[in-house]
């Protein structure tokens, strides 16, 4: 019997410069690239959570299945995620009910719950070593809000049908009194990698086929789908399923419907039992979250990871890249006085629909056979068990009754001043055609850093290796031509306007862009080669 190789995801790979928890301590399996055209009953293109749930789903059905990733399983946002699993929305209960009707908001509750209870059932059934956990979570005051804002959230979990919630004097918190907190008992935590590296294992024992280091260049609808490979390999199949954090088929429908968010986490030392193991959320916005993880085996220490300071992509409202994590450092030791050494610092995409829940179902428009998941709203390890359940019953024909909640093609009138909001951002990023660039000479961009030189149309996006080897591309994003920023976090060019991002070189890490930057001096638009 072959050893199955597995590799240490200790890169950041498809997803930038810094490297998770989860990165440093998961051996990942490796799968090689599509090396000729393939025919499947179902194409899934991304190997996070959306994706391999649905793969796990449909292969245990018995039915044909190809996933193919550009980077390794779980090298994307699942990898950057800090896996809360939970029905603690971030969008709140009363919010959902007012948006989706009480009905909606009961739908909501159940699916999520409902995902955990999957995740769980998964682990056992598949022996899946990944540190599953059932912990209570617990909501409390912060900044400016009121307790009323709990009030409200316990009798609109309540009429979503999450009975147990309470309202309790304080988070169990030592040394920290939160004031009144939310407490929502069973919600789980894991190793988000450790799982999927257990799904990969599952999905080819039952017949799936998983390709790495493939990325997908055109995805076209018919009978059959095609998937056109960099490479030019062809994989066609009675149904494609689009699982790439945010649609990289779709040019502008689902991106008018939401939102790219970048966030920061910090994972600290800690004494083991110092901090008791719940979960954590607190009420501003942007809100922190919080939950420990074991640290190196054998060690009495913790990593308290605390997440938090989110900004819209490419729109950064600090100089220094360090200073979100400084932040969330300082918040973290004024309330953890026991804290030791920072030992991890990442940072994630978040995708933020305009009225809170996530889309998952067929993709809008003439498409008949192609299926997306996107929207995670911060709840992306239960959206994404969500997404497995619910299109592998689409894909197969049966009724599904969250179907319509989670409908891609939804319009949600109550949302409309979110919708306006978003898109009213989006239109103001085209200001940066009317302004400089960032420096006005190559000499100005230090070694391991990129700026934008130039003006209009014509602005270069530059890059400067830490050999001194200067690297230059377009900087008109090829989705809908903003001009990308800068990232100096994860040494990425990110665009302002739908989240899409690139590496230093100008190669596409993330959607919606399905290509890479242009070479520098091409026009927006052109076909790249």
């Amino acid at each position: 019997m072959t050893k199955e190789k597995t590799h240490k995801s200790t890169t950041a790979v498809d997803g930038g410069d810094t490297r998770s928890i989860w990165m440093a301590t998961a051996d990942v399996p490796q799968f090689p690239a599509v090396a000729s055209n393939r025919s499947t009953d179902v194409c899934i293109v991304g190997a996070g959570i959306a994706g391999m749930s649905t793969a796990y789903h449909l292969a245990r059905a018995g039915v044909k299945v190809v996933v193919i990733d550009d980077g390794p399983i779980g090298g994307g946002e699942s990898g950057r995620t800090t896996a809360h699993l939970t029905a603690a929305l971030d969008d709140r209960y009363y919010y959902l009910e007012k948006i989706h009707g009480e009905e909606g908001a009961r739908l909501a509750a159940e699916s999520h719950m409902a995902a955990i209870n999957r995740v769980e059932e998964i682990v056992r059934a598949e022996n899946i070593d990944c540190e599953f956990e059932r912990l209570d979570g617990y909501l409390f005051l912060g900044g400016d809000s009121k307790v009323t804002e709990l009030e409200d959230e316990l009798e609109a979990t309540h009429r979503a049908g999450i009975n147990d919630t309470s309202l309790v004097a304080r988070a169990p918190l030592k040394g920290f009194d939160t004031g009144a907190a939310l407490r929502f008992p069973n919600q789980a935590q894991f190793h988000p990698l450790k799982y999927l590296a257990g799904l990969a294992r599952a999905i080819t024992r039952d017949g799936g086929k998983i390709f790495t280091g493939t990325h997908a260049e055109k995805i076209e609808d018919g009978e059959p789908c095609r998937v056109t490979t960099r490479s030019g390999f062809v994989i066609t199949a009675r149904n494609l399923v689009v699982a790439t954090n945010t649609p990289v088929n779709d040019w502008v429908t689902m991106h008018t419907k939401q939102a790219a968010y970048r966030t920061y986490v910090i994972g600290a030392r800690v004494k083991a039992g110092s901090v008791p193991r719940n979960l954590y959320w607190d009420t501003p916005d942007p809100y922190h979250y919080i939950r420990l993880q074991n640290a190196d085996n054998g060690s009495r220490d913790e990593i308290l990871i605390v997440g938090g300071e989110d900004h819209k992509t490419g729109q950064p409202d600090f100089e220094d890249p360090e200073e979100p994590f400084d932040c969330l450092e300082k918040w973290t030791r004024e309330r953890f006085p026991d804290v030791k050494a920072i030992e991890y610092k990442w940072s994630g995409q978040i995708i933020e629909p305009v009225d809170g829940m996530a889309y998952i179902g067929k993709n809008p428009g003439s498409n008949e056979h192609i299926w997306i998941a996107t929207g995670d709203s911060g709840n992306g390890m239960t959206h994404g068990t969500i997404a497995g359940i619910l299109l592998s019953d689409l894909i197969q024909g049966r009724q599904n009754i969250w179907a319509k909640l989670y409908e891609p093609s939804r319009i949600s009138l109550r949302a409309s001043p979110e919708f306006v909001k978003e898109n009213a951002n989006v239109a103001a990023q085209f200001k940066d055609y009317l302004t400089g660039g960032d420096v006005d000479d190559y000499s100005q961009i230090e070694p391991g850093s990129g700026a934008v030189i130039g003006s209009g149309r014509n602005k270069i996006a530059v890059y400067r290796a830490e050999d001194g080897t200067i690297h230059e591309c377009s900087a008109v994003c090829p989705h809908l031509y903003c001009i990308v920023e800068w990232n100096d976090t994860e040494k990425s060019w990110d665009c302002p306007c739908h989240g899409s991002r690139f590496d230093p070189l100008g190669r596409v890490m993330n959607g919606p862009a399905i290509v890479g930057l242009h070479p520098a001096g091409k026009k927006a638009g052109q076909a790249s080669s």
